[in-house]
């Protein structure tokens, strides 16, 4: 169970984390705005198209992980977070410094990392066995 002096931590963490992803989205759609219009050239449109395809990929992970804290926010809200979504189990503090957003205790992510990686290779085998 984290401390209150803990969870504020991480509250505070998370909510600057949150903050500066919010602001990247932000700045990226009106970098795009602004240079949609002001590129007269077809090849600079073309290459402004494949830069703004690769920056939305980009921006697609800081969508991903916007959501994760959000999530961790209501979990700490709720008095969830620092729980293990699989087991019940405390996770560690060493694990939440370092991933603040996780919702696994770091043995059962590593049960889900084997799974995936078994899950993997038995479809590998499959397409290989056609």
């Amino acid at each position: 169970m984290l401390s209150k002096k803990n969870k504020e931590y991480f509250r505070k963490w998370l909510a600057q984390r949150l903050d500066e992803s919010l602001g990247k989205a932000q700045d990226t759609l009106a970098d795009i705005s602004d240079l949609r219009d002001k590129l007269p050239d077809e090849m600079d449109q073309a290459s402004l198209s494949s830069d703004m395809g690769f920056t939305l990929r980009i921006r697609d992970r800081e969508a991903k992980l916007i959501r994760k804290i959000t999530d961790a926010l209501e979990r700490l809200e709720d008095g969830t977070f620092g729980i293990c979504e699989e087991c019940g189990e405390d996770i560690s503090e060493e694990r939440l410094k370092a991933r603040p957003v996780t919702t696994l205790c770091i043995a059962c992510k590593t049960k889900a990392e084997e799974e995936e990686k078994d899950k993997k290779k038995k479809l590998t085998r499959e397409r290989e066995a056609k």
